[in-house]
C-alpha cells in the first residue's frame, strides 16, 4: 500500500510564491498519495491514515484548537511531522509546536548564495549531499539554537556557513535543518526552500525527499 502524505499550506501572514512550486514537487517524489489542502478542518479530522503531515511553507496562526490537539495526539502517538521554511514562522502562540519543530524563526537576510556544511550524511536527507553544499536561499536565524534546548534528540544534519554569505546573525553554530523523536513520532525540519526555484534543484528535492521518508518511516 503506498503511504499518504497530508500536506498543509495554509497561511495567515507572509505567503511564499514557491507553494504551487513546492507541492508539485512533493507530488512528483511519486512515493506517496498526496493529499493538499488549506483547510484548518482537515486537522480536525483523524490523521490516522497519514504516514506523515508536512506543512510545507505554512505561516501564522493556521490551526484551530481541535486541529491542534488533533495534531499534537497524532504526532505524539507515532506520527511523522515535517516542516519546510516558513513552518518556522507558524503557530507562535501554541507552545507545542515550538517543541515540536524544535525552534522558531527570528529574521533573514535577503535571498543569496552561500555555502552550508553537511555536518551528518549518515541521513536520508543528506547523504546524497556534498560535505560542503553551494545553496542559494533565504538564510533563517531562529530564536534559539536547537541544539541548546536540551531536549536531547535533536540532530543537527546541516547548518549555515555564515562566513559564506551577508547578515547571518547566530554565529559559527547554526543549525539550518535538523530532525528529533516528539513522543513515538519522528519529526524533520528544513529552513531551506524559500524560491520556486528551489523546488527544481535536484539537491533540494533529495534532500527534502529524504526528510519526508525518514519521517514517514520508509526511508532509513
Amino acid at each position: 500500500m503506498t503511504a499518504r502524505l497530508l500536506v498543509y499550506t495554509r497561511t495567515t501572514d507572509y505567503r511564499h510564491d514557491s507553494i504551487p512550486d513546492a507541492v508539485a514537487a512533493v507530488r512528483a517524489l511519486g512515493e506517496y498519495d498526496v493529499d493538499h489542502t488549506e483547510e484548518p478542518s482537515a486537522l480536525e479530522a483523524s490523521l490516522d491514515g497519514y504516514a506523515a503531515v508536512v506543512f510545507l511553507s505554512t505561516s501564522g496562526e493556521v490551526l484551530s484548537p481541535a486541529g491542534r490537539e488533533r495534531l499534537a495526539r497524532y504526532v505524539d502517538s507515532g506520527g511523522g511531522f515535517v516542516g519546510v521554511h516558513a513552518a518556522a514562522c507558524t503557530e507562535y502562540d501554541w507552545p507545542y509546536y515550538g517543541e515540536l519543530l524544535g525552534a522558531r524563526f527570528a529574521g533573514h537576510p535577503a535571498p543569496q548564495p552561500g555555502k552550508a556544511f553537511v555536518e551528518d550524511r549518515d541521513h536520508p536527507a543528506t547523504r546524497h549531499l556534498p560535505a560542503v553544499w553551494d545553496v542559494t536561499d533565504e538564510w533563517y536565524d531562529f530564536r534559539t539554537n536547537p541544539r541548546d534546548q536540551g531536549r536531547g534528540r535533536v540532530r543537527v544534519l546541516v547548518t549555515a556557513d555564515e562566513s559564506s554569505y551577508d547578515g547571518g546573525r547566530m554565529g559559527p553554530d547554526h543549525p539550518l535543518a535538523w530532525c528529533r523523536e516528539q513522543g513515538a513520532g519522528r519529526v524533520f525540519y528544513t529552513g531551506l526552500g524559500h524560491a520556486r526555484e528551489a523546488y527544481r534543484d535536484p539537491e533540494f528535492v533529495a534532500h527534502l525527499g529524504g526528510g519526508i521518508g525518514w519521517a514517514a518511516g520508509v526511508a532509513v
